[in-house]
């Protein structure tokens, strides 16, 4: 757990699952990724599913909220995903929240992975809010890239996660780098996908930067390291070039969604680029 001025930060972990090694590391040869986070038979990778959960100014705060449980059989088994029923409620309720509390969710961007858990199925088989009384803040490029994804990514857009968000109301766009909440800050990223968004906690030294899958895991630190997944690989280096040695600089506390092993850690930079510091292991 964080303190980071009026607020309260800890990890939300709403289950596991699995994506290809390959996928995850893109040129990277396999021999050196895996022996940071080892394939299984089927060269998968495992890979946490962790949000944010942030208390303080009166409101219950989520920065992304997994993948949810809309899914047959088959694709529960081909991603390997665990727990496989109400994985956001029931982790919500264990740290005694009920998910009508929450007031808002920061959705870093409408991959399956990241808000899956926002809608779920009503006793009457229809799709409703899980989080029926929370605010959705989504970049406004993000959502019109999701209307119309490419070739690339269109497997990644599912719009059951996310369209009964705003037939209810409660999609909130925002466009560019802001502050959206007191002392909670978005900043547009592009290279991964169009219009993803990361979330920094505070001000100066100690913050809390939520790296979504511009860093997916601890083992993506390294600049040349990106997915095959990501839309522009390139741009992405540009982007851990731009605010990883900032984030040295400042001591910033670095979140990451994914990783299997450590939810964070704080960096060095040197002339071979970011280098592990301080680790925070899994709680």
């Amino acid at each position: 757990m964080f303190s980071i001025d009026s607020y309260t930060l800890e990890p939300l972990v709403t289950g596991t699952f699995a994506l290809d090694g390959g996928a995850m590391f893109g040129v990277v040869p396999k021999v050196l990724w895996n022996s940071k986070i080892a394939s299984d038979e089927l060269n998968r990778i495992p890979l946490s599913l962790r949000s944010l959960l942030i208390r303080g100014e009166g409101k219950i705060i989520l920065i992304d909220v997994g993948i949810g449980d809309k899914w047959s059989p088959k694709l529960k088994e081909m991603y390997s995903i665990q727990p496989l029923y109400s994985p956001l409620e029931n982790a919500l309720l264990a740290k005694g929240i009920q998910p009508s509390q929450v007031t808002d969710v920061i959705v870093t961007h409408l991959h399956f992975d990241h808000v899956g858990g926002a809608t779920k199925y009503d006793t009457n088989h229809k799709l409703m809010p899980t989080l029926p009384n929370a605010k959705v803040y989504v970049q406004k490029s993000n959502w019109k890239h999701a209307e119309t994804p490419n070739e690339k990514d269109r497997a990644s857009y599912l719009q059951e996660n996310y369209l009964p968000l705003y037939d209810a109301g409660l999609v909130v766009f925002v466009e560019g780098n802001q502050e959206i909440l007191p002392g909670i800050q978005v900043i547009e990223t592009n290279g991964h996908t169009i219009g993803q968004q990361l979330v920094k906690i505070g001000e100066g030294k100690h913050s809390v930067l939520y790296c979504a899958d511009m860093i997916p895991t601890s083992a993506h630190l390294p600049l040349a390291w990106v997915m095959g997944y990501d839309l522009y690989p390139l741009t992405t280096i540009e982007e851990k070039k731009k605010w990883l040695p900032k984030a040295a600089k400042e001591e910033w506390i670095l979140f990451f969604e994914h990783d299997p092993f450590l939810h964070s850690c704080t960096i060095e930079w040197n002339d071979k680029g970011p280098l592990i510091k301080d680790v925070y292991a899994l709680t």
